[in-house]
C-alpha cells in the first residue's frame, strides 16, 4: 500500500494543489505548505549544483511547472485569508513582512520591488533567453553529433551499445533543452503574477479594512502592509531560488563533478590571476577615502592563497614529471628488448588497407579536434560508395608524416602509395570548366583527384572567381574528393575474403538460397571474389548480388573461364550498366569499325590457363593511335570515352586498352539495354 502511494505521489500532489486553489487553508497548515515550498525550492536549486550534466536532472521542466502551479495555488490561499480574516495569514506570513519592514512601510515595499524586479528582469529573463538560444542550438548540433556517433562506430572506436546509448542521449537532451525553452515561460508568467497577487492583496485589503472593518487608516495600513510584504516575500524567496535554479541547469555545460569541485578548480588553477588580483587591491589604497583596512586584508588573503598555489602547483608539475620519466623508462624499454619477444615482431607486419599520410600543416584540417568535419565526410562517402557499388571501404587510417613536405598529403592502398597531393590550407581551388568570362589571378597547379588545370585562389577572390565562371571548392573538398576518386579506381583491390562473407552472410539474412546452391558447389569462394573484382575493376556496381549469383549458378556448371564468365554477369546487370554511363535515355560512344574487330577477334588465342589476345604490336600501336584521334575529337562531347564493342571483342579490346588509356570504358551491346539510344560520335578504323 505504501509503495503504490510513493509510485504516485507526484500525481497525489498536484490533486492536492489543485485543492488548495478551491479550499480555504487555515493559517496552521498553510504555514506548514509555505514552509514544504521553500524547502523543495532550496532542494531544487542544490540539486542543479552537484548534478554533472542537464540529463541527470531531467524532470527538471515537469519540476518547474508544479512549483510554479504550487506557488501560485499558495498565493490565492494567502490572499484569501489575508482579505477574510484581517491581514491574519499565518506566522510564516507576518514574521517575514514584520522582519522586512522594520516599521517602515515605504522601504518594506521598495525591497520588496527590488527582489521581484531582480528576479524578473535579471535571473528570470537571462534563463528565458539562454534556454531558448540552448534548444536552437542543441537541435541545429544534433546531426553532426549523429555523423560522429557514425564515424566512431565505423572506426570501431565505440561498439553498437555504446552508439545507441549516445544517439539516446542526444536524443533526450535536445528534448530537455526543448522543453526548458517552453517551461521558463512558467518562472516569467509566475513572477508577473506575484506582484498584481500583491498589489491586489494590499489595495483591496486597505478597501476592505475601512469600509467593513471601520478601522483607521494607519491602522489598516499597518496590517496589510506587513501581510502584503510577507505574503509577497514567502512566494518569491522559492521563486527566486527556482529562477536561479532554471539559469544554472541551463548554463551548466557537461562536466565529471558538482559545480563547486569545479569553481574552486578552475578559480584556483591560475593562482597568478590571484596574485595580479591583490596587487591591484593594494593599488586601491592610493586613492584617498578608500576603506584602507578592509582592502589591505582582503589583499592579503589573495596573494597569500596566490603565492601558495603557485608554489604547490610548480612542486606538483615538478614530481609529476618526474614520476613520468621514471614510469616512461620503466614501460618502455629500448628497441633490442622489446623485439626480443618475437610476437612484437609480428606487430611490425600490419597493414592498414587504406592510410594517408599528412605535412604538419595540413594537420588542422583533418583532426576532429580542431574542428575539422574530415570524418563525417568520410563517413558521408563511405554511405555513398556502399549505395552506388555495393561494398563497404574500410576505415581510413590517418596519420602525419614529418618527411612529407608541409602541404602534401599521400594516399596508401595496403602500404604502398598509389596517389598523392599538394593543397594550400588558407586557399580555394578554382577549377577551370571551360566557358569562362574572365580570369583570375592565382598559383598555378593541377587538380590531384581528376588532373584538371586550375589554381589556388585566396579568400578575398572566391566571389569573383565565381562571377567569372570558376568552380570553386574548399581544400577539405579537394582532398575528400581526390580519396573518393582513388578508392573508386583501387575498389577491386579492397573486396577481400572477410569482405565477401559479409556481404554473402547479408543476403542470407534476406532468406535467399542461391548462396548455397552457388558456392562451393558451382564456383569456389576465391572464384567468386575474383569475378566481383573483375566487375569493380571496371566500375561496375556489385550491389545487386543476388543477380550475380544467379547467372554464375546459370553458366558456371559449362563456363569455367572466370573472364568470360564474368562477362555473362556483365550482360545480366545491363539495366545497372546502362544507367550508370547513359545519360537522359541515350549514350554517346566510339564504335570500332568492322576490320577493327575482325582483326581483333582473329588474334585471340587458347592455352591452358583461357583465352588471351595475341595482336602484333604495329597493329595494336595502331588501334591505340586512330582511337586517341577519336577521343581528342569528341572530348568536348563527352567526358568520359566509351567504346562499344560487340560482346566477342569487349574483354579483350578492354583489357588492351588498359595498358594506354585506363580511364576508358569499354561496352558491348548486350550489356545496353534496348531503350536507350545509342549515339555514335566517332568510329575507330584501320584506314
Amino acid at each position: 500500500m505504501i509503495l503504490k502511494i510513493l509510485n504516485n505521489i507526484v500525481a497525489i500532489f498536484v490533486i492536492l494543489i489543485v485543492g488548495f486553489i478551491i479550499i480555504p487553508l487555515p493559517p496552521f497548515l498553510l504555514d506548514m505548505m509555505f514552509i514544504i515550498n521553500i524547502t523543495i525550492s532550496v532542494m531544487i536549486v542544490l540539486m542543479t549544483m552537484y548534478v554533472k550534466d542537464a540529463l541527470q536532472f531531467s524532470i527538471f521542466p515537469s519540476m518547474l511547472l508544479i512549483t510554479t502551479l504550487f506557488r501560485l495555488a499558495l498565493n490565492i490561499s494567502s490572499t484569501r485569508l489575508i482579505l477574510t480574516q484581517s491581514g491574519k495569514a499565518g506566522q510564516v506570513i507576518e514574521t517575514f513582512g514584520s522582519f522586512v519592514l522594520k516599521g517602515n512601510v515605504v522601504v518594506g515595499f521598495i525591497i520588496f520591488l527590488i527582489i521581484v524586479i531582480v528576479n524578473f528582469l535579471v535571473i528570470t529573463k537571462g534563463a528565458e533567453r539562454v534556454s531558448e538560444v540552448s534548444a536552437r542550438f542543441k537541435l541545429d548540433a544534433m546531426p553532426g553529433k549523429q555523423m560522429a556517433i557514425d564515424a566512431d562506430l565505423s572506426s570501431g572506436l565505440i561498439d553498437e551499445t555504446a552508439a545507441r546509448q549516445r544517439r539516446m542521449d542526444i536524443q533526450r537532451e535536445a528534448e530537455f533543452y526543448g522543453a526548458m525553452d517552453g517551461a521558463t515561460k512558467f518562472v516569467k508568467g509566475d513572477a508577473i503574477a506575484s506582484i498584481i497577487i500583491t498589489f491586489i492583496n494590499f489595495i483591496a485589503g486597505t478597501v476592505i479594512g475601512m469600509v467593513q472593518g471601520g478601522s483607521s487608516f494607519q491602522d489598516v495600513l499597518n496590517v496589510y502592509s506587513i501581510a502584503t510584504v510577507g505574503d509577497g516575500l514567502v512566494s518569491q524567496l522559492p521563486a527566486l531560488l527556482i529562477s536561479t535554479a532554471t539559469g544554472m541547469i541551463v548554463t551548466r555545460a557537461a562536466s565529471d563533478s558538482s559545480l563547486s569541485m569545479d569553481v574552486s578548480r578552475q578559480f584556483f588553477s591560475q593562482p597568478i590571476v590571484m596574485i595580479i588580483t591583490g596587487v591591484t587591491l593594494v593599488g586601491l589604497c592610493f586613492i584617498p577615502g578608500m576603506p584602507v583596512p578592509q582592502i589591505l586584508v582582503i589583499a592579503a588573503g589573495l596573494l597569500f592563497a596566490g603565492f601558495s598555489l603557485k608554489k604547490r602547483s610548480e612542486l606538483t608539475a615538478a614530481v609529476a614529471e618526474k614520476a613520468e620519466s621514471a614510469h616512461a623508462a620503466a614501460e618502455q624499454p629500448n628497441d633490442t628488448d622489446y623485439f626480443k619477444n618475437i610476437d612484437n615482431i609480428y606487430d611490425l607486419l600490419k597493414i592498414d588497407v587504406i592510410e594517408m599520410e599528412f605535412g604538419y600543416s595540413l594537420i588542422p584540417l583533418v583532426d576532429e579536434n580542431s574542428g575539422s568535419s574530415f570524418i563525417e565526410r568520410l563517413v558521408t562517402f563511405r554511405k555513398q560508395f556502399a549505395v552506388e557499388m555495393g561494398i563497404v571501404i574500410p576505415a581510413v587510417r590517418l596519420r602525419d608524416n614529418g618527411m612529407l613536405n608541409p602541404n602534401q598529403y599521400v594516399i596508401k592502398i595496403k602500404g604502398e602509395e598509389v596517389s598523392r597531393g599538394e593543397i594550400l590550407v588558407d586557399y580555394y581551388l578554382a577549377l577551370d570548366p571551360g566557358n569562362l568570362t574572365g580570369t583570375i589571378d592565382g598559383i598555378e597547379t593541377i587538380e590531384p583527384a581528376y588532373g584538371i588545370p586550375s589554381k589556388w585562389i585566396t579568400r578575398d577572390k572566391k566571389e569573383m572567381a565565381e562571377i567569372y565562371g570558376y568552380t570553386v571548392i574548399d581544400p577539405l573538398s579537394v582532398v575528400v574528393t581526390h580519396l573518393s576518386e582513388t578508392v573508386k579506381k583501387y575498389a577491386h583491390e579492397l573486396l577481400s575474403r572477410q569482405d565477401l562473407n559479409q556481404l554473402l552472410e547479408n543476403i542470407k539474412k534476406t532468406g535467399s538460397t542461391v548462396v548455397d546452391d552457388v558456392i562451393p558447389n558451382l564456383i569456389s569462394f576465391g572464384g567468386l571474389q575474383k569475378v566481383l573484382c573483375n566487375l569493380l575493376k571496371e566500375g561496375v556496381p556489385i550491389r545487386d548480388m543476388e543477380t550475380i549469383l544467379e547467372t554464375i549458378s546459370d553458366y558456371a556448371s559449362t563456363v569455367h573461364d572466370l573472364e568470360v564468365l564474368t562477362e555473362y554477369v556483365r550482360q545480366s546487370l545491363k539495366r545497372t550498366i546502362t544507367r550508370k554511363w547513359s545519360d537522359g535515355g541515350q549514350i554517346r560512344v566510339i564504335t570500332l569499325d568492322s576490320e577493327v574487330e575482325r582483326l581483333i577477334i582473329n588474334s585471340i588465342s587458347k592455352n591452358d590457363q583461357g583465352t588471351y589476345l595475341s595482336l602484333d604490336p604495329q597493329s595494336t600501336q595502331k588501334i591505340v593511335s586512330k582511337l586517341m584521334e577519336c577521343i581528342t575529337k569528341v572530348k568536348d562531347v563527352i567526358n568520359v570515352p566509351i567504346v562499344l564493342t560487340s560482346p566477342l571483342v569487349r574483354i579483350y579490346f578492354s583489357k588492351m586498352l588498359e595498358q594506354f588509356y585506363p580511364n576508358a570504358v569499354v561496352l558491348s551491346f548486350n550489356e545496353l539495354n534496348s531503350n536507350v539510344q545509342i549515339q555514335a560520335v566517332a568510329n575507330v578504323t584501320l584506314e
